[in-house]
């Protein structure tokens, strides 16, 4: 089965909960390395709102706070720290707003990669969890576009490591 084969949105937790599933033909510990290096995290952004990071100069572990500086609509910042660890095969991070003003819109969710070693590689799933968000009923019109972005990004997740 080709990793496009094996592309696939679903849904845990009801509307609350959103995962994306892919095969990628390449070690877990290869993946990981891409996603617990957050300067590398535009590269894989199939959100397109990453400009830049700051504050994480070293590989992520649980605790770990970077900040990320994003462009939708207009420019802001988020410090995120990682929630969920396991080497090689859990990162979770939970992002707030530097600013109290963005911070009322949103704030809480987690981001959220599982990988998987699977026959022909690695099964890596994107989770995005708005269940911590402090209003979720703004959020959760964003379901759909938010499954395309994260669609993207495992593409562009596959794409970096297979190379």
């Amino acid at each position: 089965m080709s990793s496009a084969d094996s592309n696939s949105a679903t849904t845990r937790a009801g509307r609350d909960v959103a995962s994306v599933e892919r095969v990628i033909a390449a070690p877990a510990d290869k993946i990981f390395a891409v996603l617990a290096d957050p300067a590398r995290h535009r590269e894989f952004d199939g959100s397109g709102s990453v400009r830049d990071v700051d504050g994480a100069s070293e590989r992520l572990h649980l605790g770990s706070v970077f900040g990320i500086h994003m462009k939708m609509v207009a420019k802001y910042t988020m410090d995120n720290t990682v929630v969920e660890f396991v080497d090689n095969e859990l990162i979770g991070w939970q992002p707030r707003a530097r600013s109290k003003v963005v911070g009322i819109f949103g704030g809480g969710r987690i981001w959220r990669y599982e990988l998987e070693a699977v026959e022909g590689g690695t099964l890596v799933r994107e989770t995005w969890d708005i269940r911590g968000e402090q209003i979720r009923f703004l959020i959760r019109p964003l379901r759909s576009k938010i499954i395309e972005g994260m669609t993207k990004s495992l593409e562009q997740l596959e794409a970096l490591v297979t190379k």
